[in-house]
């Protein structure tokens, strides 16, 4: 009697087993493009930094511009004998991205989701991280193949930080990210609102262009902790471009930061 074809194993690959001496891994998410996610990512990896040993990963791989926003653009990556040597900033940070394995800033990345799971793949087990204590992943807009990359190989991520901005449609947003965070089993540390409210550098009032809110009442509407505003003010674009995060200046907004990334040290030593 002829016995049935063997059934191939659906499912996620094993957690990775090269990722090792990272203490927290903290994803920063967002329903869609263009909400500042890597302005987050960098000045809160640049706060942490102040008190604690930061990675940052880039893997938006389409988008890389966190180099740029740490003033290292121009710097190459080299290899040694624990792997890939993350570029090191002048803030305390040390970061890896696709930006750096480009020929140059006009380079098109065009890759289907397997060549894109296997760029993330490496940037977390072949870069030698060593022993850290936190590792920011700047992860690409939406719900794709590289936040599933992530989850799927991180032995135990912390969880994920959602930016929106401030108007109504920030909850259809923020309900997409939560519904990823939820299949994955992956904790929603938080939610910031980015962009509320424009302040003007010459009078210094505040219009609040997109409206305001739509982060807190998203946070409140389901029941995750709301991490703060942060407003829309030149010196943050002015800067960014400068590599030159905000974060490092005596700007009120580096003061929102330090606040923000405390709550988020907070919560995270709270669940552990």
């Amino acid at each position: 009697m002829n016995k049935p074809p063997p059934q191939p194993i659906i499912g996620p690959p094993p957690k990775s087993t090269k990722y090792k001496g990272v203490k927290h891994t903290i994803m920063v998410m967002s329903g869609k493009g263009g909400v500042g996610k890597s302005t987050v990512s960098v000045n809160i990896s640049v706060t942490l930094a102040k008190k604690f040993k930061v990675g940052l990963i880039d893997a938006d791989i389409n988008g890389p511009d966190d180099p740029k926003m740490l003033g290292v653009s121009d710097a190459q990556i080299e290899a040694g004998d624990a792997g890939i040597i993350p570029v090191s900033s002048k803030y305390g940070v040390d970061v890896i991205s696709m930006g750096f394995l480009l020929p140059n800033e006009d380079t098109a990345v065009i890759w289907r989701g397997a060549l894109r799971h296997k760029a993330i793949q490496q940037f977390l087990e072949d870069v030698a991280w060593g022993e850290r204590d936190y590792i920011i992943l700047d992860m690409p807009p939406g719900t794709g193949d590289e936040g599933l990359s992530v989850a799927q190989l991180v032995p135990d991520a912390d969880g994920i930080i959602i930016v929106v901005t401030p108007q109504d449609v920030a909850l259809l947003d923020a309900r997409k990210a939560m519904n990823f965070a939820t299949q994955l089993k992956l904790p929603v540390l938080g939610i910031i609102e980015n962009m509320s409210g424009f302040v003007c550098p010459h009078c210094g009032e505040t219009a609040n262009i997109f409206k305001t809110g739509g982060g807190e009442e998203a946070a409140k509407k389901y029941n995750v902790p709301f991490l703060g505003r942060i407003p829309l003010v030149s010196e943050v674009v002015v800067s960014s471009d400068n590599g030159t995060p905000i974060a490092v200046t005596d700007n009120v907004v580096a003061k929102i930061f330090s606040d923000i990334t405390d709550r988020i040290v907070e919560i995270v030593e709270k669940r552990k």
